[in-house]
């Protein structure tokens, strides 16, 4: 249980890194909202990224792993859609509502690597600092 409280925190302080980071990435709302986002991200990590990169792995030998990045892109784009849906105010250069174009592209792909590098580094923060 600890564990994944860990991870939804994780989560949640790279979707704040991502917010400050990337121009056109907004979230209105409450912690409350952020934390559910998090959970959202994180259940979307664990349950669909495993499915989907199983059925790209193909393309992903083919394309040396460059896949991945399309993948993250796509998980990001998909929060982004639920949020909404949940109306939690996580938002793509001002999307969802309307049509997806290339700055919602864009910035769902800063996104996946502002997320993934952030996670990256905190779960070896996580790793190393037991052992100081």
């Amino acid at each position: 249980m600890l564990d994944i409280a860990i991870r939804v925190v994780i989560n949640a302080i790279a979707l704040v890194a991502a917010i400050r980071l990337v121009p056109g990435v907004a979230f209105s709302g409450d912690l409350w909202k952020l934390l559910v986002v998090a959970v959202i991200f994180g259940l979307v990590n664990a349950y669909i990224r495993p499915i989907v990169k199983l059925l790209s792995l193909p393309l992903s030998l083919v394309t040396f792993g460059l896949i991945g990045i399309v993948i993250n892109t796509g998980l990001v784009v998909l929060v982004a859609a639920i949020s909404d849906n949940l109306r939690l105010g996580f938002t793509l250069a001002g999307w969802p509502p309307g049509s997806i174009d290339l700055d919602v592209v864009v910035a769902a792909l800063l996104t996946s690597v502002v997320i993934s590098a952030v996670s990256a580094l905190l779960a070896l923060v996580r790793l190393v600092a037991p052992r100081i």
